[in-house]
């Protein structure tokens, strides 16, 4: 009991996970090759015994082998050859390194499908010939070829031009056996008959219009007698080539404006190396507007468009009909230009309900011209909650003068379709009426507010009534209208009425409010004032 309590909890846990440790162990065994250890990324063979006679390749079961990343083979003297599916699994290597090892023997496409390898050393090997096909498709950043027993031949010369074209300063020490058996300098290596080809295409600047056909010849040299092919990448149009001996052709028929900029390379290929003379084509074609959105708003409000064309096409905007006249506030811009292709965006400087219209792109050259139109839509008119109005007003910002765009200045002066300078001389006439509304709204309304002021005053509580010399010029401190001038400009007494009280110049007929004048001079008595009131002489 004791012994099971001992074995139970942590201690079992930890044999359970030595248990899974020794099966993940065991299977990693069968999926990698004898006298080899694997990893998810890596592939190594250094036992010498038993050794592997063959290029190692992981078992079904094993870790995807695109995820390899290095092999590194070494001391493996019963390897000899890498045959073409060889290592053609492995499309993620980088590194291939096989070294003091018995290799003889490489195929020709043995790393066709290796495109991401940069490293390859083959140092120490038994290898006495390598072609340059094996390596002519990979962009290696390293080749170590070093204590290689190399036959001197032909077949090696581009492994001298190789490093006699390297930009690195280091070279490798490399040999090579003459019929005597005699190690000599690959650097001195002299083989008759055995240069570089030489390729020349007959057209060097070809323009020509879409639609058209085109022959291109190319001739070539070189001893070893070199293979003529043509290099036309992803070319659209049409095309066929025609060899015969050192002498090719290609006709490339119907041309695609989609292949305006395109490189076409002859290429003369021998032993040693290669040469190839090439030519961009040039396509002309009329301007066609790919793209026209609707305005978005991102730091200014764009109207954006992507326009083709070669020759790069002049673009016109109109608005509502009427050529617009750019300016610093709007004005087109293009963002993205390639080759024949231009991104852009008409750009507006806070446009409001007064810029809401309809917006129509003209793109012109020399062969034809496209047009597009949009409706764009800023912001709602003042007081309507949806801001519809299919009225679009005629006016637009007010004319700071036209600019050229990036393309080119395509204001066309002399057309006669009306610019924005006359909804320009209407939105002025239109803002003059609004103010001339306005200002009358204004001053009305003040006349309405003083008539009921006065009108007010009139039906006041310190109305008056009575003659005037109840408020003559005496000590009745307590009324009202005390301290009103009765000077020798005021108007007769007898002018409206005796009921009237004199202010300034003018005669105001008062009423008399019983309630405060109901007391005369001879009530006001010193005991008839409020107790701590001071006397009044």
């Amino acid at each position: 009991m004791s012994s099971w309590t001992r074995w139970h909890g942590p201690a079992m846990a930890r044999l359970w996970g030595f248990c899974w440790l020794v099966v993940g162990f065991w299977r990693g065994a069968l999926a990698c090759p004898m006298s080899c250890k694997c990893s998810a990324s890596r592939i190594w063979c250094s036992e010498p015994s038993p050794g592997i006679m063959a290029f190692p390749r992981l078992e079904p079961n094993a870790a995807d082998p695109e995820n390899i990343t290095e092999i590194y083979i070494a001391n493996q003297k019963r390897l000899e050859i890498i045959n073409e599916d060889d290592v053609e699994a492995y499309m993620g290597l980088k590194n291939l390194t096989i070294v003091d090892s018995g290799l003889k023997f490489v195929a020709h496409k043995a790393f066709l499908k290796n495109s991401n390898l940069q490293h390859i050393n083959f140092t120490r090997n038994k290898l006495t010939s390598l072609s340059r096909k094996h390596f002519r498709h990979l962009d290696l950043s390293e080749l170590i070829l070093v204590g290689n027993p190399f036959t001197c031949s032909c077949d090696i010369m581009w492994i001298k031009t190789l490093q006699e074209t390297k930009s690195s300063p280091e070279t490798q020490d490399l040999y090579c056996l003459n019929e005597s058996s005699k190690n000599i300098p690959l650097a001195n290596l002299q083989i008759p008959n055995c240069g570089l080809p030489s390729a020349n295409l007959a057209a060097p600047n070809l323009t020509v219009e879409e639609g058209k056909s085109v022959t291109l010849s190319c001739s070539v040299a070189g001893d070893p007698v070199p293979n003529l092919y043509w290099d036309v990448g992803n070319l659209v149009s049409k095309h066929m080539n025609e060899t015969s001996h050192m002498q090719g052709s290609l006709r490339i028929t119907n041309i695609s404006s989609d292949d305006s900029g395109k490189q076409i390379s002859c290429v003369a290929e021998n032993l040693v190396g290669e040469d190839q003379d090439s030519v961009n084509l040039t396509v002309h074609f009329a301007p066609t507007i790919t793209f026209l959105e609707s305005p978005t708003s991102d730091h200014h409000w764009c109207i954006p468009f992507t326009v083709k064309g070669n020759p790069k096409p002049a673009l016109q905007w109109f608005y509502n009909g009427a050529i617009l006249n750019e300016s610093k506030y709007i004005c087109t811009k293009i963002h993205v230009t390639n080759h024949t292709e231009y991104h852009g965006c008409l750009q507006l400087d806070n446009p409001t309900h007064m810029n809401n219209g309809d917006y129509k792109l003209v793109a012109k050259n020399e062969y034809g011209k496209d047009e597009k139109q949009i409706s764009a839509h800023f912001m709602g008119w003042p007081g309507i909650d949806d801001g519809a109005n299919p009225n679009y007003p005629d006016v637009i910002y007010e004319d700071y003068g036209t600019a050229a765009n990036d393309i080119g200045d395509t204001t066309n002066r002399s057309n006669e379709i009306p610019s924005t300078d006359i909804a320009d001389k209407t939105g002025r006439e239109h803002l003059s009426v609004y103010a001339v509304v306005v200002i009358a709204s204004v001053v009305g309304f003040c006349l309405l507010v003083m008539l009921f002021l006065l009108k007010l005053a009139r039906h006041s509580k310190f109305g008056m009534k009575g003659p005037a010399s109840v408020i003559s010029n005496d000590d009745d401190s307590a009324s009202p209208l005390h301290h009103i001038s009765n000077g020798s400009n005021t108007p007769s007494s007898s002018e409206g009425g005796p009921d009237a009280v004199i202010i300034g110049m003018t005669k105001i007929p008062v009423i008399e409010n019983p309630q405060y004048f109901g007391i005369t001079n001879s009530q006001l008595k010193p005991d008839t004032w409020p107790r701590g009131s001071p006397n009044i002489a």
